[in-house]
């Protein structure tokens, strides 16, 4: 069970991931100890899967994001393309999708060129049958950080 403090220590850590120990036991009036054995709880559990650095794309020359459909001939139910579509550099992104595409894969690249070669790798995957890609033009809204406000009021 995720509770109100868990939760509260939740969204700190999404927010900044290098949050002390000692700043999070101030931020849910708790004792330092109480609170890395809180954090240590939830990555037992499975609840925090792991810490990251958020990267600017452009600051790497990744100005480029795309997100393609991809459909292949293979059974129903199976993700080997899938495993072979997130082995591409480039790819950020692979979900297994109901619908005529099998696969919604998101991608950052440098420019056109580099999607028109990433686009050729996939179509070299023997079970990719076509591509369908739409590129964006400006990112309105994008973050990592999931919705946790209804985290406290289950159970």
């Amino acid at each position: 069970m995720i509770d109100e403090i868990d939760t509260l220590i939740l969204k700190i850590l999404q927010e900044n991931a290098r949050t002390s120990n000692v700043d999070l036991a101030r931020a849910v009036d708790l004792a330092p100890s109480a609170v890395l054995e809180r954090v240590r709880k939830l990555e037992r559990r499975g609840v925090i899967v792991g810490y990251a650095a958020r990267i600017s794309p452009q600051a790497l020359g990744l100005a480029l994001t795309a997100f393609t459909f991809v459909r292949v001939e293979e059974a129903v139910g199976a993700t080997d393309t899938g495993r072979l579509l997130a082995d591409l550099p480039g790819v950020l992104e692979v979900h297994y999708t109901a619908g005529s595409a099998a696969y919604l894969v998101k991608v950052r690249v440098a420019d056109t060129a580099a999607l028109a070669n990433l686009l050729r790798e996939m179509g070299r995957i023997e079970s990719v049958r076509d591509t369908n890609t739409t590129i964006v033009l400006e990112t309105v809204m994008e973050r990592a950080a999931l919705p946790l406000e209804p985290l406290s009021q289950k159970d």
